[in-house]
């Protein structure tokens, strides 16, 4: 070995260099966790935040839902109610008139009853009524009574009072005479 090559002897580093390298260690480590303590608190509370908006968002639209269906209720019949004031009117005005002959009256009866079907057809309240000879319908129709005849065997025979459906829905069923078995 060459004696220019001299290498200075390391140097151990003192206990107290030790302890400040350390503390200085630690106080970064410290202000570290307190910054991500800091921001994760911020985002906590932002969370928090946000979830009371969304809980309050969604108690609003449960409330206005709730008054919606109140109304509903409440005014639900207005457009048919509406619909039905012509009928009310034309009736009036019937009453209305002292001496109308008979002929008056029928006429009058005939309008309103058009007007009257209108207005339910308008609300989706269409009637029932089977001609003679339709296939008898339990889903449409109620038998109330059964008669001897020459057709097909469970057909109508006659409507003895028309039914109504209302979007579908029964509301009340045709009353009908069926033929009997043969």
């Amino acid at each position: 070995m060459s004696e220019n090559n001299t290498s200075a002897p390391a140097v151990a580093p003192a206990p107290e260099e030790i302890e400040a390298a350390m503390a200085a260690n630690a106080s970064d480590e410290m202000a570290r966790l307190q910054s991500e303590l800091a921001e994760l608190k911020a985002k906590s509370a932002d969370l928090a935040d946000q979830f009371l908006r969304a809980k309050a968002e969604a108690e609003n639209a449960r409330r206005r839902a709730e008054e919606e269906i109140a109304k509903a209720r409440k005014f639900g019949i207005e457009g048919f109610a509406e619909s039905l004031l012509p009928v009310c009117d034309s009736l009036d005005a019937a009453l209305a008139l002292p001496n109308a002959t008979a002929q008056q009256l029928r006429e009058g009866s005939d309008a309103t009853l058009r007007q009257l079907t209108a207005a339910l057809e308008r609300n989706k309240v269409v009637a029932i009524n089977p001609p003679a000879g339709e296939k008898f319908n339990p889903n449409f129709h109620q038998a109330i009574s059964v008669v001897p005849a020459e057709q097909e065997s469970n057909t109508v025979v006659a409507v003895l009072q028309k039914g109504y459906v209302i979007a579908e829905r029964i509301l009340r069923p045709a009353l009908v005479t069926v033929t009997a078995p043969k």
